[in-house]
């Protein structure tokens, strides 16, 4: 690295893009604003005033450049208007999973305090973006794994949101909640069985539990989260559902064929890809 901010900048970003990051430019900036203790901004005019080169910033790129997640090295990551905590041990919330947030968020619309259900809530991205947006709603959110746990706990306690937050099994969880709720969202494991991701930050970094969706299609956990989902919703109530870009068909395909949703459809990321299934909860049979 050189000893001036603009070139080692610049160095970085070359760097990045050799070892095949997508995002070397964006990433450069980000890893000398986290080596400065500033933002992005900042790092963009202090370029343009000469500074020089932080200490650190050669060892943060070269981690990155072995593909060791952005996110892991500055230890936060954004998610729509909230800044988390996250890192090993936890699934990095990807941008198209605010597209799923904001899908729970608009389910909220006509409640005056919905009762909304995370499950496989992760680092806690998506149930503590609802609380954030919508004050009244009862929100509570469910997590198998310990650490992933941990970093949603401290996300909570950090930006002070009010969100039920549980250890445990999402196929089984708030049994106290049954037929109570308005809203479940979940972004659950839905990678297929054998399908290794290319990219080696998914591939290397995020907790395989996180990942695999427990068969061949991917759909298996899903679709006992979604059974789960049924038990819990009120009738009308809504089920907001992450999947891979190829389950825009299955997906939805699979929960019709359960009899216990109706008005299911599928939405797209702001890429153009399939990324959610929308659906009612059907009204239950009267015994």
């Amino acid at each position: 690295m050189s000893g001036d901010l603009r070139a080692a900048v610049r160095e970085a970003s070359r760097r990045l893009a050799d070892a095949g990051v997508g995002s070397a430019d964006v990433d450069a900036v980000a890893l000398a604003a986290h080596a400065l203790g500033t933002t992005p901004a900042e790092v963009q005019r202090l370029m343009v005033l000469g500074a020089p080169e932080p200490e650190g910033l050669a060892d943060l790129v070269e981690e990155r450049a072995r593909r060791v997640p952005l996110q892991h090295l500055t230890g936060r990551a954004g998610f729509r208007r909230l800044e988390l905590s996250v890192g090993p041990g936890v699934f990095v919330p990807r941008p198209e999973t605010e597209v799923v947030a904001g899908l729970a968020i608009r389910a909220c619309e006509g409640f005056d305090a919905p009762v909304v259900v995370d499950l496989c809530t992760g680092s806690g991205a998506i149930a503590l973006s609802v609380k954030d947006e919508v004050p009244a709603a009862r929100v509570h959110a469910v997590e198998l794994s310990g650490l992933a746990v941990a970093w949603a706990s401290r996300n909570r306690d950090d930006l002070g949101l009010d969100v039920d937050l549980r250890e445990g099994d999402a196929t089984r969880a708030f049994p106290e909640l049954e037929e109570a709720v308005d809203v479940v969202v979940s972004n659950p494991p839905y990678i297929p069985v054998g399908a290794v991701p290319l990219d080696p930050e998914v591939r290397d970094h995020d907790p395989e539990l996180a990942l695999y969706g427990g068969s061949d299609d991917g759909l298996a956990i899903p679709l006992a989260v979604a059974a789960r989902a049924a038990a819990l919703l009120r009738d009308g109530g809504v089920l907001v559902m992450e999947h891979a870009d190829a389950q825009g068909e299955s997906l939805p395909a699979a929960l019709r064929a359960t009899g216990c949703w109706t008005d299911v459809h599928d939405e797209h990321d702001l890429t153009g890809r399939p990324r959610a299934t929308v659906a009612v909860r059907a009204p239950r049979l009267a015994p």
